[in-house]
This record gives C-alpha cells, structure tokens and sequence, in this order.
C-alpha cells in the first residue's frame, strides 16, 4: 500500500499509561520502528512529546479511550496534527488486530492513510462544552433530589406539594425547616412570603393538626 506519511505515531492510551510507536520511513524505503511507554501525568506527557518532536513525527493517532484520550490530546495538539479515532472504525478497517499491539496498528493504519478523524471542537468550544454539560447535570440532579422529597413527604402523608408550588422555594423551605424542627407554626400568617401560600397552609395545617397534632397555629 502506497505510504501517505512518512513519520507517524500510533498512542495506545490508559488511564496511568500511554504506549507510543513511531514508524519512519528510511531513504532506503525500509521503516525503522520505536515503541516507548510513558506515564500520563504531565511531566511525562511532555517528556512524549519531546521524544516525538525529536523523531520528526507531523501525525499521531490516539483512540477515544473514555476520558484518558483528552489530557494527552490537550497538551499535544499544538504541536502535532493528532486524529481522535473512534474504536469501532478501527475494527472495520481488514487486518489482524488482535495479533499486535494496538500502538503498533494504529501507527501502520495511520502510515498508510486507512484512518478517519473524530471531529474535535476547538479549544474556546471544548470549554464551553464542559460549562454547559456541567450545567445540565446540575438540573438534572435537582430534579432528582426535589421528586425524592416529594416522595418521601407522600410518603409521609404530608401534602406540603398541594399547599406550595415549589417546596423547595422560600415558602416550601421555611415550611419544612418547621416541620423537622417541630416548631409551633407562627401566629401571623402574613410572615409567609406569599398570602396565597399562607392561607392553603393554614387550612392545611389544621387539618394535619387535628389528624395528627404536632403541629400548632398558636
């Protein structure tokens, strides 16, 4: 197969190590081939690409191995054109890839141009990435922890969801502080933040009280 780059590495990535093989081509038209093992803290990571900017190498191929690709793609893209490989691309390229180290292959594939690149946002866009997926899961967690707490005050028998739209406001925290706490509930209703609030309470905290009676209006 016809040769698209002359130096090239392949980077097998794991969580406390990254496997490296360099493939250069001779003036010979033989390949003289290296394989190093590197560590993924930082200092190690640029002692990588020290090595690889000594061998002359313009290319290298990673897998998108869970999150322990992007600390290696993050301190290597300025310096070399990198392809984020997915997995399953590489399983569908003919070979044996079973029989050699996943390094080694990437680099032969890579070598001979049998690789397709993974769209990678660039680095202002990454970060906004993470911003905004850090946000969602926020949402989606409170989420989670305000049906929990509906649930267990369904549980419970306390219908605070039909007095308060949201328990977790200012009204619906207050009420429940004075809940757990056992605190007679105060005389003026109007301290609740809404009227409206206050009135459904009322009504609905007699009712509690008189099933149930630890709470009380005096």
């Amino acid at each position: 197969m016809d040769v698209m780059v002359e130096r090239c590495c392949g980077l097998d990535v794991h969580k406390a190590s990254v496997v490296a093989c360099v493939l250069v081509a001779t003036g010979s038209g033989a390949v003289r081939k290296e394989v190093r093992s590197f560590g993924t803290m930082t200092a190690d990571l640029l002692a990588l690409s020290d090595w690889l900017a000594a061998e002359g190498v313009t290319e290298v191929a990673m897998e998108s191995t869970g999150v322990y690709w992007k600390p290696v793609y993050n301190l290597l893209e300025s310096s070399f054109r990198l392809l984020l490989v997915n997995a399953q691309h590489i399983k569908a390229v003919p070979g044996r890839k079973t029989d050699v180290k996943d390094s080694e292959w990437l680099a032969e594939l890579l070598r001979h141009g049998l690789l397709r690149a993974s769209f990678v946002p660039e680095v202002p866009q990454r970060e906004l990435q993470e911003l905004t997926r850090y946000r969602t899961s926020l949402i989606w967690e409170r989420a989670a922890e305000v049906n929990r707490r509906h649930k267990t005050l369904e549980g419970a028998n306390l219908k605070l969801a039909a007095v308060a739209t949201d328990i977790l406001g200012k009204s619906g925290r207050e009420m429940l502080e004075a809940l757990v706490a056992g605190r007679p509930m105060p005389r003026r209703w109007r301290r609740w933040p809404k009227a409206s609030c206050a009135a459904r309470f009322r009504s609905w905290s007699g009712r509690w009280r008189g099933a149930s009676g630890p709470v009380s209006a005096s």
